[in-house]
């Protein structure tokens, strides 16, 4: 019963993992190579070159052609800016928001809980043509501003939700005592209360983060050149006049995916913590 307990996790495992072997294996491919028959999985001549021209293009041609630079790079930054203010505002209030209502009895506790979460329940393609109109009237269209506003308010109530089930862990004795010793409540609240939630704070400002860094559908309708994200910026360099160039593409979407593996790394032991926190009583 192990053994085929063993050979079923490792064929599951290796199904999920084959997509992104196979993405990783094809930015490093020729195009020949990757449309290859039978599939070549290592046996390839490795190459850089989906990775140029990720970041440049060929622009003119014959003997006009010349390398510019392409608009990943671009996109790639308005990427970190959009998601990492939007996480930040997100995180922020969602944690000051999570202690109030852990800590304090507000009239219509459960039904403003209740609204903050209803607010994740409709899917982005309902609400997106009067977000788009709104966003036209106010002129917020095309901005960072609107971007980092619109991702804030989106994972503002998973981030809500989650630091104040944080909160409800952390004893009201600690921020008790401390005010016994004279800490005021915001001092109680920084240095005693605040440490203790910082593997729930990396815990939502990954999934915050991955859900700022990955969106496409609001992304690809309220920004155009100037604030695209990647998203929209790898999905518009698909189709070509040669077809699809599946090796950039590859190529794209590992240097995309780059960003959010380290930062997982580097927060990977808040990260184990927050995301068993409450579940293990010491």
């Amino acid at each position: 019963m192990k053994i085929f307990l063993t050979i079923l996790i490792i064929l599951i495992v290796a199904i999920y993992i084959f997509p992104l072997f196979w993405m990783v294996s094809s930015s490093f491919k020729t195009r020949v190579e990757i449309f290859s028959m039978p599939p070549k999985f290592f046996n390839f001549e490795v190459t850089f070159k989906n990775f140029r021209r990720v970041f440049y293009k060929i622009a003119g041609w014959g003997k006009f052609a010349k390398e510019v630079p392409s608009e990943f790079p671009r996109a790639l930054l308005n990427s970190s800016i959009i998601t990492i203010l939007s996480t930040l505002l997100a995180v922020t209030l969602g944690t000051l928001s999570g202690y109030a209502f852990s800590r304090f009895e507000i009239p219509g506790k459960s039904d403003l809980l209740f609204f903050i979460l209803s607010t994740r329940m409709l899917p982005a393609m309902v609400i997106v043509v009067p977000v788009f109109i709104m966003y036209k009237t106010l002129g917020l269209f095309n901005t960072y501003l609107g971007m980092v506003i619109l991702y804030t308010v989106f994972n503002l109530s998973f981030s809500v939700w989650m630091m104040k089930g944080f909160m409800d862990e952390i004893p009201k004795e600690y921020e008790e005592a401390a005010m016994c010793d004279g800490y005021t409540r915001f001092q109680a609240f920084r240095k005693i209360i605040l440490p203790q939630t910082y593997a729930g704070i990396a815990a939502t400002a990954v999934f915050c983060g991955i859900m700022a860094w990955n969106e496409y559908v609001f992304a690809l309708i309220l920004t155009s050149e100037e604030t695209k994200t990647v998203p929209p910026t790898i999905a518009g360099n698909v189709l070509k006049t040669t077809g699809v160039n599946w090796g950039e593409v590859a190529a794209a979407s590992l240097i995309f995916l780059a960003p959010v593996l380290i930062f997982t790394f580097l927060v990977r032991k808040h990260l184990l913590r927050g995301v068993t926190f409450g579940t293990i009583k010491g």
